[in-house]
Formats: structure tokens, sequence, C-alpha cells
């Protein structure tokens, strides 16, 4: 039998016919192809998704995005929209782009399940933690994330933690005594303390010695690097109109991401300088390593450990050096700026409520010695309650953005109405498909926590119905989206709330605070790495507080 082939044409008479038909005519076919394209998965995404109400564009080329951007509540606005479309709404996006908010817990607790593969990173996301933080674990997805998360758990075991409050205390304690000395100089009897930058400086230098056994000294005076790279990004406060347009449109081409702006070179500087602390911390580990009398099980609970040991050749769950280095990153930033912001808040909460801070103080001081690890858990409902009142209200991340990978439908705890008029109590989810959660917004909604959702309320923890019913539905830790849920949990969650409450004892313990300019001083949301609070009218970050001792 006689079997016919066809010729494959070879590059050069593929040339030859480019040059024929000539450059421009390719470059037009290539870009229609494109296009259709983009049409063909645009008419795909409208038929696999459920065509949901939501807001007017604001904006042609924004959508409701530059609105969401400028505001210092965007909890607020997708509460709003919620309150008016549903517990799931459409919102438009930039350049034609168009999200899926979701509002309901049930919605919120299936999309958590599936997140890291069904629901990924967008190309934006994955860009700018690369460009900042390497592949870590806040850029990983599916087995990779798996793989990186139960390679460094133990670091963040209860044991572990257990062994680390001596840590948080001392850092306290370094304040404590800094402050002492600037007051004892003050002719008053108290001082005014910039309290963002030392509780900045708190969290640095105990994630330092507690995750890497380095002391960064910032707490001494002394300025690190790295210090000096974090503490410009707080005085970095002016964004130019160009700037925020840029990262509008970059959120359609992660490309523009590239443009070398004044906040891509404070990225790009900070990633260096981390990458060569870090480098220079893992080499002075692994020649410790052997020297250090220290046992070997001892040695791989401690996070640099950890790190350590999954660089080896025969390590069950193996991680390249470029791996070990991102999380060493991730755990700098993570440390350095969450942490810092929410003991601000506190401070600047317990200012603007003397009563709460002098019911905390009293429960503290009742209690006496400085509380173990255990009895921080569990032996202090008061101090629990004003931490976990301060995560509710401020969580440090406002809101996360993700992709759907593959189609999905998501169930609903109530019918929301279709922009064609229908009631639907589930959702089709389209390939393609951008999801927007907002923690803020789930954290404080009326509908969620009842209708004193917005207050600064403690005790709201400490009776069996202060927490509402539907709040009981959110599915995070104590009903909160502040550390997200399902396989992205922060890791550092347990490591967090203890450094918080630590600290915290140690200073209302000691300290009285006030607004340096009264009770109803306006406090502002300002850049730095995460959003930060700010005193109206202060420069950088500014959070000034009136200090005295408590006697």
């Amino acid at each position: 039998m006689k079997v016919s082939t066809i010729p494959l044409p070879s590059p050069l008479s593929l040339w030859t016919t480019v040059r024929g038909v000539g450059p421009f005519n390719v470059a037009c076919s290539l870009a229609a192809l494109w296009a259709f394209g983009k049409v063909l998965r645009a008419l795909r995404w409208r038929l696999k998704t459920t065509q949901l109400r939501g807001p007017p564009r604001t904006s042609f080329i924004y959508g409701v995005s530059h609105d969401l951007a400028s505001s210092q509540d965007s909890g607020e606005m997708y509460e709003r929209w919620a309150t008016e479309y549903g517990v799931a709404y459409m919102i438009p996006s930039v350049l034609g782009q168009t999200r899926i908010v979701l509002c309901d817990p049930r919605a919120i607790a299936h999309f958590y399940a599936r997140e890291t593969w069904t629901y990924v990173q967008t190309p934006l996301s994955l860009t700018l933690l690369e460009a900042s933080m390497g592949r870590g674990l806040l850029w990983s997805q599916g087995e990779d994330h798996k793989r990186q998360r139960k390679a460094l758990t133990p670091g963040f075991s209860n044991a572990a933690i257990r062994k680390l409050t001596s840590v948080f205390y001392d850092s306290a304690y370094k304040a404590k005594g800094a402050w002492d000395t600037a007051i004892e100089s003050s002719k008053d009897g108290d001082a005014v303390i910039e309290v963002q930058n030392w509780m900045s400086h708190i969290s640095l230098d105990t994630v330092g010695i507690a995750g890497f056994s380095h002391d960064f000294g910032s707490l001494d005076g002394k300025h690190a690097s790295v210090t000096e790279v974090f503490d410009t990004f707080g005085n970095n406060q002016q964004a130019s109109a160009v700037n925020k347009a840029l990262l509008l449109l970059a959120s359609a081409f992660p490309i523009i991401t590239k443009i070398p702006t004044k906040r891509r070179n404070l990225m790009k500087k900070l990633s260096i300088t981390m990458g060569e602390i870090s480098n220079d911390l893992l080499i002075r580990s692994r020649r410790e390593k052997d020297s250090v009398n220290m046992s070997r099980r001892e040695e791989e609970k401690s996070i640099i450990g950890l790190l350590i040991k999954s660089e080896g050749q025969d390590a069950e769950l193996r991680m390249s050096k470029e791996e070990v280095v991102a999380q060493m990153k991730v755990l700098l930033v993570a440390g350095y700026e969450t942490i810092s912001i929410s003991l601000t808040w506190a401070l600047i909460e317990l200012s603007r409520h003397p009563d709460v801070q002098t019911s905390l103080r009293e429960e503290l001081l009742a209690f006496g010695a400085d509380p173990t690890y255990d009895q921080l858990k569990a032996s202090l409902p008061y101090l629990d309650a004003v931490v976990h009142e301060i995560l509710r209200l401020h969580p440090p991340v406002g809101e996360f953005i993700r992709l759907a990978a593959a189609d999905d439908v998501i169930p609903l705890s109530e019918p929301v109405r279709t922009i064609s008029g229908e009631m639907t109590d589930s959702i089709s989810i389209g390939k393609g498909t951008l999801i927007t959660i907002s923690g803020a917004a789930i954290n404080r909604s009326s509908a969620i926590w009842g209708p004193d959702a917005k207050e600064f309320k403690p005790d709201r923890w400490l009776t069996e119905d202060g927490i509402s019913g539907k709040a009981k539905e959110v599915q995070g830790h104590r009903h909160l989206l502040t550390f997200v849920d399902g396989p992205r949990t922060c890791l550092g969650k347990d490591f967090a709330i203890t450094e918080f409450k630590t600290v915290l004892s140690v200073l209302v313990k000691n300290f009285v605070f006030e607004m340096r300019d009264g009770l109803d001083t306006p406090v502002e949301i300002a850049r730095g790495i995460f959003p930060r609070p700010r005193v109206v009218g202060e420069d950088g970050i500014g959070v000034p507080l009136r200090v005295r001792r408590y006697e």
C-alpha cells in the first residue's frame, strides 16, 4: 500500500513566503488571530458565567477600580454594593474586565476550599510577588505551594512558638526601656512618641531573632540596610497620578510593572537588600550548623534550620536555593509589616477608648507576672478580645483577587438576582473569571456582624451571643478573614497573635496612651508596603501618641 506524505515547508521557504506577503500583512494577520481568540474566549466566558448585577462603570478605562483604589475604606464600598445588589455581584474593572465579588460566607468557604487549584493568583500578582519576594510561599500554587508549606509548618507549631515567647518579651522590654528614658528626660512626666516607627522596629528585630537568629538592632538605633529600605516606603507617600494609572492598567497588562517608577525601584531595592541579607544569614547558619551545641531535632524545628534542611539533596520536601531565599523574604516582609500595623492600630484604638485601655490594664495587673505562652492563649480573655477586635476592624491586607483556572459552580447561602432578573442560589464561574473577596468588608459587615459592626467593641468576644449567627458562618480563624482560610491560611497566624499579645501586654501594663491632639484626632490610611494608619497632617506614617508611665 502506497502512503502519500505531505512535505513540510522549510524555514527558508516560509521566510520567502513572509517576504512575499509583506511583514505588515503578517503582523495584521497575527493581530487579527489574537483578536479573534480574545473574542472567542469572551464569548465562552459569557456563556459559562452567571451574569450578575452590579454598580455602573464610573470610568470608561478603569471601571470602578480607580474609585476603589482612591477610597479610604474600600471595604465600605464593597459592603454598600452587597446591600444593593446581593451577596454576589459584578463590578466593572480595567479596560472592560469584570470581577465577581463574593460577600457570602457559604460562597467564600467554597472558594477558599479550592484555592491554589481552581482559584489561583492573577498574572499581575504573580509578576509583583516574583519581582519583590521571589517564588516563595506567596507566589507558589498547587503542589509547589503544598510542598513549601509542609516544609515550613514545623517552624510555626505550638511547641516552636512557645520557645519564641521570650524573644517577643525581650523586644517589648527594649522598647519599654527606651520609652522610660524618654519620659524621665521630660519635664511634664510624659513624652510624645511616634509609636508606629517603634512598632515596626519591634517587629523587625523580633522576626530577625525568632526566624533567623539575627538581631537587626533597629531597637538599639542601628541603621541596617533593610531597615532603611522599609522606612523609605513609609516616607514615600505621594503617588503620582501616572503611577496610580500604571498600576491599575497593569491588571490588564502585567508587563507595565517593568516600567521603572519610583515605587518599582523601591521594591527592586527591597528585593535585592533582602536577598543579600538572606544569603548572608544562610551562609552563616550553614557554618554554625555543626559547631552549635544544639540537638538535631531542635535545630530542625527552627525556621532557619528547616530552610537549611530543605536544601539537602535527600530532603523529603526539598526546596531550591532560590525558593529558600524567597521564603526568607516573605517572612521578613510579613514579620515586619503586618504585626507592626496591627500593634499600631491597637495603640490608636486604646487611646481613643480609655475605658477599654483601663479594663485591659486592670486584667493584666491583676494577673501579675508576665504570662507564659499557654497563659497568653487561655488565661487573659480581655486581652484576647482586644487583639481579635483589632484584627477584625483593621485587617492588614484588605482584599484578595484570584483567577478561576477552571469552570466552577459556587453555592450561595441566599439567592441573588441576575442581570436578566432571575433569582439563583448558585453562580456559574467560567475559566478566566476574576474573583474578589474583601476581608475588610466581611469583617465589618453589618449584615454579618450586626448593627454595631463598625464599632470598636471588644466585649463582643466575651459572651456567647456577642457574635451573631451570621458571623459564625464565616469559616476563618475566629470567624474572621484576616488570616484568610483554606490552603492559604496564614502560616504565621499563631506567631503573629502571640507576638501581638506579648508586646501589647508589656506596653499597656506599664504605660498610659492618649491621642496627642485629643480623642477626636482624625486618622487616615497611608501607603507603606501595605496600607498603614497615619494621623492626618503628619509626614510619612506618623502616629504620635502622648505616653506616660502607669503608676
